[in-house]
Formats: structure tokens, sequence, C-alpha cells
């Protein structure tokens, strides 16, 4: 159910003008589904870049809008700047952010590189993971000679561009578009002035780690292998750029890291692996800073990681895995950490729809009124939330019981999966009442004519057929909630069997309510598409066997609970 999230962080060769900027910005964010989180300009470097979330084709049609402004604002021949460049829009990278591969961002690259290339007669070069040979896949590389090299450079057929026109363009330059991985900018503080010694522990950390010398590592001569290169030794963390500094407003020093690759080194572990090194030469960590923003997930891997690190369930909520990351890595000592503000996700949307944000009075007395919405497909996927919130709660005491620590890790599994289900489930409630205002607007539509008549009935078969995956989707989410709350009877705290079971009565209650939104949904029988049926026949099989394990771990709990 997660929409795909894709960010874009093009920069622009313009820093100065703000007139320019702005329509740029306007631009960047007048596609409906993509919003811009952040706008920073630089004047000595004469260049902005901005920083775009959304779904993929809105923010690809963002960018294509904003590369056009730029082209037309910005003239790179009288262009003058620190910062390297080569093009007005000098470089658009994508990152798949949630819900997407990297394989997907490349196609979305291409996408926006043949329609930039085509439509505006920009020449574009693909890189990074878009990159169609090795040697372009580096944007140094490509942008070596930077705009005074590039029409000599688009002259070697090494170059020639991957879209557009294979001749200068002396106005907009050349503008590079890829798919790369996340870079997130992470500084960790320490108890010291000297840069020295923050160096010395980035050294320790950062893949490239430290040139090795003979005699004194500061003053000795540089080893050299047999090629004459210069030995290095590996430093701690994989896809980690990093260098020391002292920083005066603040009055102490920071190992100041980029986090190229996530995957190889998250956020947590590069924290740990300063706190390591700072440790061994008697510094202190005091404290982290986030330059920019974060994906949730490299947030909530923080929290499950420090929360087990203290023996407790990793099971927790995401709110509570938030917080636990922010305190244990000290995001606020230099300043407020809000999630709204810093996590991607949460920046882009509120973490759920307007009305799981309700009270649960609002919820329940707005589904009382005479409003048609929300109906039994939101109540029902709310309801199977209740139960799989039952089923982490059991899970997580269970983790918490003396004696039982053991099975702490076990228990903290579970956990973790009853919160994603629970998760889904609360973002449902929405989804189903906007999948029942799409099958409103449909029936609102005109019906004077027998054209319009046609174009209506189609438009509703259509908003039913779509308004009866969400309910199926409920179903599909519930259905493995019966094997774990059935675990949770047999094998968590015995003072919380009786949770358990209301548990799997509200799960029950919440499948056949979803099941019965779907039938609704498709239709009479006689009228029902293809389609249709098939969705009817993958819930009607859901229901048969969610109802074996619903009976049997209700007889189980019914048993034990009586002896």
């Amino acid at each position: 159910m997660a929409n795909p999230i894709l960010e874009c962080v093009p920069n622009f060769s313009e820093g100065r003008r703000q007139e320019v900027i702005d329509k740029i910005a306007a631009a960047l964010g007048s596609v409906e589904g993509a919003r811009v989180l952040d706008v920073d300009p630089g004047k000595a470097t004469n260049r902005t870049v901005m920083t775009l979330v959304g779904h993929p084709e809105a923010v690809v049609e963002a960018a294509f809008r904003a590369i056009r402004e730029a082209s037309m604002g910005i003239d790179m021949s009288s262009h003058r700047g620190e910062h390297a460049r080569m093009g007005a829009t000098d470089v658009c990278p994508l990152i798949p952010i949630s819900g997407m591969s990297m394989d997907e961002a490349v196609y979305w690259s291409q996408v926006l590189a043949q329609k930039v290339g085509n439509e505006l007669g920009i020449p574009v070069y693909l890189y990074e993971y878009s990159a169609k040979e090795a040697y372009r896949r580096n944007l140094a590389d490509i942008r070596s000679g930077e705009y005074e090299g590039l029409e000599v450079k688009m002259k070697d057929p090494r170059w020639t561009p991957d879209f557009g026109p294979h001749t200068f363009q002396p106005a907009c330059g050349a503008t590079v578009i890829g798919a790369r991985d996340l870079l997130v900018a992470y500084n960790v503080n320490l108890n010291t002035v000297s840069s020295r010694l923050a160096n010395s522990v980035a050294f320790d950390v950062r893949e490239a780690g430290r040139v090795l010398r003979d005699g004194h590592p500061l003053t000795g001569k540089i080893r050299l292998d047999a090629q004459g290169e210069p030995v290095r030794q590996p430093g701690t963390c994989k896809s980690v750029k990093g260098v020391g500094w002292y920083i005066e407003e603040y009055r102490m020093a920071q190992v100041s890291m980029n986090l190229t690759r996530l995957a190889d080194t998250d956020l947590h572990e590069a924290y740990e692996a300063v706190w390591e090194s700072a440790s061994r030469r008697g510094l202190r960590v005091t404290g982290s800073e986030l330059v920019g923003l974060v994906p949730l997930e490299s947030i909530l891997k923080a929290g499950r990681y420090f929360m087990r690190k203290a023996g407790r369930s990793s099971g927790a909520s995401d709110g509570e895995l938030i917080e636990c990351a922010v305190q244990s890595m000290g995001l606020r000592q230099l300043g407020d950490f809000d999630p709204r503000r810093k996590i991607i996700e949460y920046a882009m949307e509120a973490p759920y729809g307007p009305l799981v944000s309700m009270s649960l009075g609002d919820f329940v007395d707005l589904t009382a009124s005479e409003a048609p919405a929300p109906g039994g497909g939101s109540v029902a996927a709310y309801m199977g939330a209740l139960a799989a919130a039952l089923g982490a709660m059991v899970a997580n005491l269970s983790a918490h019981k003396r004696g039982w620590e053991a099975q702490t890790l076990a228990f903290s599994d579970r956990a973790e999966a009853l919160q994603a289900i629970k998760n889904q489930l609360l973002r449902a409630v929405d989804e189903d009442t906007s999948a029942f205002e799409g099958v409103m607007h449909a029936m609102a539509l005109p019906k004077s004519t027998d054209a319009e008549k046609a174009l209506r009935a189609e438009a509703i078969a259509q908003a039913n057929f779509n308004a009866l995956q969400v309910p199926l989707q409920t179903m599909e989410v519930i259905s493995p909630l019966f094997e774990l709350l059935e675990h949770m009877v047999h094998q968590g705290n015995p003072n919380s069997r009786s949770d358990a079971m209301v548990g799997l009565q509200a799960a029950w209650a919440a499948l056949e309510g979803a099941y019965w939104n779907v039938i609704i949904n498709a239709g009479p029988s006689a009228e029902r598409s293809p389609q249709s049926q098939d969705a009817v026949r993958q819930a009607e099989a859901i229901r048969l066997g969610s109802k074996v394990l619903w009976e049997r771990a209700v007889q189980a709990g019914a048993d034990l609970l009586n002896t």
C-alpha cells in the first residue's frame, strides 16, 4: 500500500539573482504530487541546490519544468562561480527514497533525460546507476573541463551526449542526469576543540582511511607500494567520506561525514564507529547533527538498534523508535529535531491521513454521523490495526518479562512484524475513504444523454473496482495476524492471554468486514467484470483460509483460559 517516493536534488548555475531562483523554484513546485522541501542558494558558488520529493511521475514533470525555466533564465556564456559546473542545470540526480527500487529510479532518470534532450534541445549525459558506460558513471569525470572545455569535449566520440543535440549549446551548456544513492550529511560532536584529534577519528572511520607513514604518523615519510602509490589503511565504514574540523559557533570539534550509501553504512553504524574510535583516544561523543533530511527507515533502524542494545523490544511504534534514535544519538544537542522537517517522508506529508490523525472520539462521532464516510471499510481496517496493536503489546510485554530474557529477540521480531501490519492497516483507513469518494464522484457525473450515461456507467464500474482493491489488500494484510496472535495466546505472557484473544476476535471481525466491502464493490454476481470476479475469488480464498486459523486459535485460547 506504500506509495513510491522519489527525491530529486537539481543543482542550478545561479545563486545571486533572486528573481531567477524564485522562478525556477516556482516551476519546480508547480506539479501536484511533488513538493519542494528546500531551496539553498550560494552566492560565492553562484549555484542553488533545490530538494524535491514526491511520486516519480510528478517529480519528473516538475524537474523538467524547472530545467526549462533555468534554460530560459541562465546564460552560461556569462556565468562565473567557485563551484565546478557545465550547464544551466548542472546536475539533476534522482534518488529512490521508499516504495521503489534503484532500477525504477534509473527508468525515470532516462524518461527525464530523453524529455530534456528532445523537447528542450539540451545535451544530456547519464551518470551513476544510469550511465551506459562505466567511464561515464563518475560526475567529476563527465564534468572535467567544465563549461569552458565542453565545446571541444563534445567533439570526442567518447563524450557524445546520451540525449539531445551532439553540438555545443553556448547558452545552456549540458546537463547531467542520473539515479544515485541517497547521500546523508551527518556530523558527530566531540568533547574537544582539536581539529587534529577530530581528523584522527575521521581517518579511523571513513572508507578511504589514512595514508601510512614510516616513523611519526604526521611527519614521517609516506609509505609507497610497488606502483609508487601511497599505502592506505582503510577505515571501518564503507561508503563514508569524512573529515574532522572545529566549529567556532559551537565551540567544539566534529567528525563531518557524508554517508553515500546507507545500505553499506547507516546512520547509527557511523555514530557507533565514531564513538568507538573517540573512546580509544580518550574522547567522548556528546551528540550529533543531521544536515538536511534523512529517510524514515534510517531513523527507524537506529531506534531498533538502540532498543535492542538496551535489552528492550524493538517492536515499538514508529514514534517511540524515532524518539529512541534521537535521544541515543543526541540529535537535539545543537538544535531541535523535528521529525516533520528532518524526515523526508514526514516532510512530504503527515505519517497518516486525516481520519487516523483524529482523536478516537472524533473518529467515532464522524462515523456515527450522517456523512457517508468513513464507512465499513475504514472501520474494518481500523479494527485490524487495533488487533495488530494488541498482539504487539503482548509481544512487547513478553519480551520484557523477567526470566524470559532468552526469548526477548523472538518476541521482539514478532512485535516488529505486528507493528508493520498495524501501520499498513492504519494507512488503509484513509485509503478506503478516498476510494469511496472516487465512487461518489463517478456517481455525480452527468447523465442527460445516452453518451453521458455510458461514460458515467463506465466510470462507476471503474471506481467500484478501484474501491474494492483497498479492502482486498486489507484482507491480505490481516491474514498473517491469526498465526501471530495464536502464538501470543500460546507462548506470550499468560497475564495478557485475554488481550491476545480480543485481538483474535477483532482481527476476524476486521477481515469479515473487509470481505463484505469487496463483495459490495464488486457488484451483483451477474454483472461482475472478469477482474472483479478474480478479486472476489481471491477474497473468498483468504476468508476461508483465515477462518480455519481463527477458529483453531480461538479454541486453543479458550481451552487455556478455562484451565
